[in-house]
């Protein structure tokens, strides 16, 4: 049984209940019944005028956002969900800030509470850019039940990771 990366810092008892639910070929379809179909956000232009439509509703007076977009390049684990950054670049006897935000390709085909969940993190930090405690209120405040997402959302990635690690049907177990 590989580890549970997604997961680490889970209590025992939690990642014991995700292991039988791998092993019994159940975590699949515990998050397809509880979320359904992937989202309808298929390119970089609607998922610049989605995030944007969050920011809007609730970080009106947070700094625009320049570029929003699914990112190939993005190792889920080694830069989480995505990342934001914030350039500043003297153009002339101006000062001029960039702000973008980039998401890993793979949640393109995730279920759309799960983009909304990566969403709200990464424009959490436009106002906060430590994980801290009014970093979370943040998140909750545009998205109430954040903290379950994200959960979720380590059980979805955990479902894809054992999904890939696990012998195609036929396939001879010796190899």
């Amino acid at each position: 049984m590989a580890t549970l990366k997604y997961l680490s810092g889970y209590p025992e008892h939690v990642l014991a209940q995700v292991r039988a639910l791998i092993e019994g070929d159940r975590l699949g379809s515990l998050l397809q019944g509880r979320y359904g179909q992937a989202h309808a956000i298929r390119n970089d232009r609607q998922l610049y005028e989605y995030t944007v439509q969050i920011k809007e509703r609730y970080l009106r007076k947070a700094s625009p956002l320049d570029k929003v977009v699914y990112d190939n390049r993005l190792q889920v684990v080694k830069h989480a969900l995505g990342t934001h950054t914030s350039v500043s670049r003297v153009q002339g006897s101006r000062l001029k800030a960039s702000r973008e935000i980039r998401i890993a390709s793979v949640f393109r085909d995730a279920p759309a509470e799960f983009l909304k969940m990566i969403v709200v993190h990464e424009l959490a930090h436009l106002k906060e850019s430590e994980h801290n405690k009014p970093f979370y209120q943040l998140c909750e405040y545009m998205a109430a039940d954040y903290h379950q997402l994200e959960f979720d959302l380590r059980l979805y990635l955990t479902h894809l990771e054992s999904r890939q690690e696990s012998p195609s049907p036929g396939a001879d177990a010796a190899g």
